[in-house]
């Protein structure tokens, strides 16, 4: 059997509450900002939670042509338009390359709910004939790596993984297997989300998930502290340029990262509550290290799933105590969804694009919104402020309903 490849990151794209594009989204994670506000899609006024963590600044005729754009649901514009950044800061020129040696693995976590909504609306008020000839391909969840591979013309893998809000951790750790594997040479690799609907969010208020705090959405989401009361739903995508060392030496790319590991695992206990001890998530982190080839101890950052829920957020500190041990008070263990909220099935790929940027740049994001400590939550949580900090190896983090558990394990390039 012929050596596993080296897998590293060349390009990535984002679109997110805090900004479209790379660069004025790690600006906005290191200065602290909040994306967390108001509703405006829709009217929640009636609702238990009335805000979100909207994308307020994409226009998608920026990426597409107007008559695309109106047949594409809204998480396939994101996927869209995070491709073609992504695309963009690899250098890759689809010219120069095999295109059947690209893939497209693209999730996301609901899809189309949206088109679903407005759909389904039309059927109720003038049956058969009111839904669109594109509400099947706006619903569906492969769609977003369908198009962007038929917009960039990549012919290799194409399709899409769902794990709630694993999906786009769990995406990146199949995407490095397949180039691992020699299956392909460069995957586009993340995952986009658009739920940010009626139906959604009144979904998420029934299961009591969601925070309840209106009168302060600034300060709602808040991992780790004690008066933390439940996520705060958000939107976005978030797509990374991954492919094998060989293949971007060969063609003289930029490095940002190597994605040296990722392990899956399923706590088997409950639809949507985490094992209160954290096994599924602590063995999912283990494995993902041994992936790597790395010892607890040479970890310097833990990006966490970090929900701001009572039950999620003590269970993941307690997996994090069980494979790191004392090292675990060594860590820098931040949540960025205290500024970009949840955004489901894109989750992992933004927290992943912020783990890479953490190891460029020896900057720490901050977990805002951290006031009042929980004595079960008593890790260095890198309150309210970034900090300087060089760092060798990042994880992060991503734990899903079903209790889908992924990890992903990055290091410097040091090429």
């Amino acid at each position: 059997m012929s050596p596993q490849k080296t897998v590293v990151v060349t390009g990535l794209g984002i679109v997110s509450a805090l900004g479209t594009g790379k660069d004025i989204f790690w600006e906005n994670i290191v200065a602290g900002k909040n994306g967390i506000a108001d509703i405006t899609q829709f009217d929640a006024s009636g609702m238990p939670s009335r805000f979100a963590a909207e994308v307020k600044d994409f226009n998608p005729e920026s990426f597409m042509d107007r008559k695309d754009a109106r047949r594409r649901d809204r998480n396939i514009q994101f996927a869209v338009g995070a491709a073609r950044m992504a695309w963009q800061d690899s250098g890759l020129d689809i010219a120069a390359e095999d295109p059947s040696r690209i893939g497209t693995l693209i999730g996301s976590g609901i899809g189309g709910i949206s088109t679903f909504e407005s759909n389904f609306t039309a059927y109720l008020n003038k049956g058969h004939k009111g839904v669109s000839p594109f509400f099947i391909p706006m619903l569906i969840s492969n769609m977003a790596s369908g198009t962007v591979s038929i917009e960039l013309g990549l012919k290799g893998p194409s399709y899409a993984v769902v794990s709630a809000c694993a999906t786009s951790t769990h995406t990146i750790g199949v995407a490095v297997d397949t180039i691992r594997l020699g299956k392909a040479d460069v995957i586009l690799a993340g995952g986009t989300e658009a739920a940010i609907t009626p139906a959604a969010v009144s979904g998420f208020c029934a299961l009591h998930a969601l925070s309840t705090r209106n009168d302060d959405p600034a300060h709602a989401s808040r991992p780790f502290d004690k008066q933390r009361d439940g996520f705060i739903m958000g939107e976005g995508a978030a797509i990374l340029v991954l492919e094998s060392l060989e293949h971007a030496l060969a063609r003289k790319a930029r490095i940002y990262a190597v994605l040296a590991g990722s392990a899956a695992t399923s706590d088997a206990h409950h639809i949507t509550a985490p094992d209160p001890e954290g096994q599924g998530a602590a063995a999912a982190m283990r494995l993902a290290l041994q992936d790597a080839g790395l010892n607890p101890e040479d970890v310097d950052y833990i990006n966490a799933h970090g929900t701001s829920t009572p039950l999620g957020d003590p269970a993941e500190i307690k997996a994090i105590k069980n494979v790191f041990g004392e090292h675990a008070y060594k860590l820098a263990v931040s949540s960025t969804k205290s500024m970009i909220g949840h955004a489901l099935g894109a989750t992992g790929a933004l927290e992943t694009a912020i783990c890479i940027f953490a190891l460029n740049t020896g900057i720490i994001p901050p977990t805002i919104n951290y006031e009042y400590p929980d004595p079960d939550c008593d890790l260095n949580f890198v309150p309210n402020v970034a900090v300087k900090q060089n760092i060798r190896a990042a994880v992060n983090n991503s734990f899903g309903f079903g209790g889908q558990n992924s990890v992903v394990v990055l290091k410097k390039y040091e090429g």
